[in-house]
């Protein structure tokens, strides 16, 4: 009923690397191989992950993606970055796509910026694109760029910044006894109105 194939090999048959189990023959270094989600994955591109133990003092530099869960003095650049709910970063973050769900001190620019609602920011952000969950903290100013990563972008956008005006001290009226203003506030005062 049933019968074996024939077992005489012929002499252009190639041989077959691995077993059937093993689908993928074996790869040298720097070639391209399948990645999970059917696209190819070059050597090299596998995201690299700084653990929430590691505290760094310095600059990092990566042109591929930072999963970055640590603690940072200093700036980062990377093509992608996620920064985890742990995370803490004291400096400039440059990316092409950076995910924030923990703290940044200093200013994000990248040309798609997602703030989740465990992100909290105190810094300026020049993006192309900006989400912002709710419940994330920003402090700070934003502004839409074309080319948020060129140097050209960034010295206009600190240029720009709007000063906060310094605080007047107050002063009081000695002569009647009491520490009330001498002068009337802003909001009364018909030639300083800010709604005129």
């Amino acid at each position: 009923m049933f019968s074996k194939a024939k077992t005489n090999k012929s002499a252009d048959a190639k041989p077959q690397n691995g077993s059937l189990n093993d689908p993928l023959p074996p790869q040298t270094i720097g070639s391209t191989a399948p990645s999970k989600r059917g696209g190819s994955m070059k050597a090299g591109s596998v995201p690299s992950i700084i653990s929430a133990d590691v505290i760094m003092q310095g600059n990092v530099n990566s042109a591929g993606e930072i999963q970055f869960d640590g603690s940072l003095e200093g700036d980062i650049k990377a093509g992608s970055l996620i920064i985890g709910e742990k995370a803490s970063v004291k400096g400039e973050v440059m990316c092409e796509t950076v995910t924030v769900r923990g703290r940044v001190e200093g200013g994000i620019r990248a040309k798609s910026v997602s703030l989740a609602s465990t992100a909290y920011i105190q810094g300026d952000i020049l993006h192309s694109s900006l989400s912002v969950e709710t419940g994330a903290h920003f402090e700070g100013n934003c502004r839409h760029s074309d080319d948020p990563l060129s140097d050209s972008a960034a010295k206009d956008f600190r240029r720009s910044r709007p000063n906060a005006p310094s605080p007047r001290p107050v002063t009081t009226n000695a002569d009647a006894g009491n520490s009330a203003p001498s002068e009337t506030p802003s909001f009364l005062n018909q030639s300083r109105s800010p709604l005129r």
